[in-house]
């Protein structure tokens, strides 16, 4: 059976892999060819998160603080987009690119080891092996849907008004 927390540690996996290719990434084009595939696709896993994963999170009866949980995944989610638009506004391989992609890293980063120590865990404690392949599935058709990123909502949420509409 699939499962959501699989599909979720693939993409992170894929992020930290893609991050590790920019350090060797020496022209423009180089640069352009790692960084705008892994652009689009953290675009796409925050939307595809805030779609499928956390208004299940978000379900009374979860363990852990799936608000608090969720939270943080939405401002972490808004800190990474920024820095994804900021990237684009400026020419690749500049000053400025590299500090936007540094910053899109850094929040990448941060919110990767939060959701591998509190979410995830939480969320296998707390849901079925059926419940994670349902959500797997809606998961694999939410980037059917998208092919390279397109139609995502790339808009910055905010916080508690996301937690109030889904849970």
């Amino acid at each position: 059976m699939a499962d959501i927390v699989d599909l979720i540690y693939e993409d992170h996996d894929w992020f930290r892999r893609h991050f590790f290719y920019l350090d060797d990434a020496k022209t423009e084009d180089e640069l352009r060819a790692v960084w705008e595939p892994l652009a689009v696709r953290l675009d796409m896993h925050a939307d595809a998160e805030e779609t499928v994963f956390y208004p299940a999170l978000l379900r009374k009866g979860w363990a852990g603080d799936p608000e608090d949980e969720t939270e943080d995944a939405i401002d972490d989610h808004n800190e990474i987009r920024d820095a994804v638009a900021d990237s684009r506004r400026h020419p690749v391989g500049s000053p400025e690119w590299f500090e936007a992609v540094g910053k899109a890293r850094t929040e990448n980063g941060e919110h990767l080891d939060e959701e591998e120590r509190e979410a995830l865990p939480d969320f296998i404690k707390s849901s079925t092996p059926q419940l994670r392949h349902e959500l797997a599935m809606q998961w694999l058709q939410f980037y059917h849907r998208h092919p390279a990123g397109k139609g995502i909502d790339e808009s910055d949420k905010d916080p508690k008004a996301y937690i109030e509409a889904n849970s």
